[in-house]
């Protein structure tokens, strides 16, 4: 004979599950249908291109921002990250690799950023700009060496809230800030070499 509980703690572990994952199946039921994915667009070049000259530090001194556009942001969305960062390299064997531009706070309102964003700390709707690769604040375009092309990540977050960072906040610092927040995010990605 086999004892009952070999036999019996397995399937009350299974049936409590499955009836787990059936309540929270009927309370997703209720929220109705999710809405179509957050996504972005640079239309100035295509997700997977390369990156125009105009947007590179080879338009000295540090190129010009490109306009971008978003849609579809998630419920409940406060304020929006972008982050551009060049993944190839890791400075001093770092965890984090190169970042070119990061900015917080977006309104919640905004649907896009116009080319040429202006490299101040502050900007006028409330957003906020940390320091590039070569300490300038703001937007520091795609720099790498001759050879083999980088791939440049833009990568916007959807967060529940605005951060509450300091004006010299660097990536460490806004990603720290914002784990617990993101409610979605979206990526497009460029290459380039000089």
């Amino acid at each position: 004979m086999i004892s009952s509980r070999l036999g019996f703690v397995p399937v009350l572990t299974i049936a409590l599950g499955t009836i787990a994952g059936l309540a929270s199946a009927q309370e997703n039921a209720k929220k109705g249908p999710a809405g179509p994915p957050m996504t972005m667009t640079i239309p100035a070049f295509k997700d997977g291109s390369e990156l125009p000259v105009k947007f590179s530090c080879s338009n000295a001194p540090a190129g010009v921002s490109p306009q971008i556009q978003w849609s579809n942001p998630p419920k409940g969305t406060e304020s929006f990250v972008m982050l551009l960062h060049d993944p190839e390299p890791h400075p001093q064997k770092g965890m984090y690799d190169v970042t070119h531009w990061l900015m917080w706070n977006i309104p919640a309102s905004s649907t896009g950023l116009p080319e040429g964003v202006p490299g101040e700390a502050q900007l006028s709707d409330g957003a906020r700009q940390g320091k590039g690769p070569r300490g300038t604040v703001g937007y520091f375009g795609p720099c790498a060496p001759p050879g083999i092309f980088h791939h440049y990540t833009f990568e916007l977050y959807a967060l529940d809230s605005k951060l509450d960072v300091g004006a010299d906040a660097g990536r460490a610092d806004v990603m720290k800030a914002m784990d617990g927040h993101v409610l979605g995010a979206a990526v497009y990605i460029t290459l380039f070499h000089r």
